[in-house]
């Protein structure tokens, strides 16, 4: 029934973009022949816009993967740096919700830690939407900022790293199953920024999938249960991914293309100082708008990842 649903919205989609564009086309020679120039930024104004739906519906089609109709679950991982890298994995979280809004998906905050001073240690979010996660698939990665450091007395530029994670949403008993006797379920008390206690009582969890060491922690929501629904949600798709990632590897036809979600594999540099420029070191996609893209405008670089991905 999803890929029934996703079949539907892509052929309307077409449908309304031939519509939209014969009518364009319709308005431009009623104009040539009534030599009517007073519409001509209205004209420009909406081919831009056709211009842009037209480059994301050709983008669709570069996504054929199991799982890239999916909604996403991204989480951005602070790396060493202290408070630098803390509002550094901060700043990367606001442009993956500024992206989000603009492709108008919707957002579900499942986890965040704060940092100690600034920022945050991680965040882990959900972005539902077409494609969701077949376009996030390629941020997966370490991504690097260089800037002066408002946190350092002597002004200093810093290097900040932060790590972002991408794993298809998935369900347990349809795509996966899941053996209650390889799951460690730990209960502790949710801690704030500076340590501080955010609850008396033992909400917080952590599960830790013993086959695989993969370990989720949650302790956003008030009630134990709450938590352990959304940290079984983070680990069922991390499974999966893990999974997804075993069986590519034995598929000849994707050698070398698989981008792993690891510290030593830099994708991408943000320079703020002393120019500006952001650049991608799998595609050498660059631009010199660092502001525009850390307000969520990456679909140069995720268009640029997802072409060099077809053979």
């Amino acid at each position: 029934m999803r890929d029934l649903a996703q079949l539907k919205k892509q052929v309307h989609d077409w449908n309304n973009l031939l519509a939209r564009s014969d009518d364009l086309i319709d308005l431009i020679k009623l104009c040539i022949a009534e030599g009517e120039s007073s519409m001509s930024q209205s004209i420009a104004d909406d081919l831009l816009m056709l211009t842009t739906d037209l480059e994301r519906l050709e983008l669709d089609l570069f996504l054929s993967g199991e799982y890239d109709n999916r909604n996403a679950i991204l989480t951005v991982h602070a790396g060493a740096g202290g408070v630098d890298s803390q509002d550094w994995a901060e700043m990367l979280l606001r442009m993956y919700i500024r992206w989000s809004n603009s492709t108008d998906n919707t957002i579900d905050m499942l986890e965040s830690s704060p940092g100690d001073e600034a920022g945050i240690k991680s965040a882990t979010l959900q972005v539902n939407g077409n494609n969701a996660y077949g376009y996030l698939k390629a941020e997966k990665g370490v991504h690097r900022l260089v800037r002066i450091s408002p946190y350092d007395s002597d002004h200093a530029r810093h290097t900040s790293f932060a790590l972002v994670e991408v794993v298809p949403e998935v369900e347990e008993g349809i795509d996966i199953e899941i053996d209650s006797d390889d799951l460690r379920i730990d209960v502790f008390k949710a801690g704030g920024a500076g340590g501080q206690s955010v609850q008396k009582n033992s909400t917080a969890i952590r599960i830790t999938h013993i086959p695989t060491g993969i370990k989720v922690s949650c302790q956003n929501e008030r009630s134990q249960h709450q938590n352990k629904v959304i940290a079984m949600r983070i680990l069922i798709s991390r499974i999966a991914d893990l999974q997804r990632i075993q069986r590519e590897k034995h598929i000849s036809e994707i050698k070398g293309k698989h981008v792993s979600a690891e510290w030593g594999n830099q994708i991408r540099s943000y320079v703020l100082h002393p120019y500006k420029l952001v650049k991608d070191h799998r595609t050498g996609e660059e631009t010199a708008n660092a502001d525009n893209v850390l307000d969520g405008d990456i679909d140069q670089f995720i268009r640029a990842y997802l072409t060099s991905t077809v053979g």
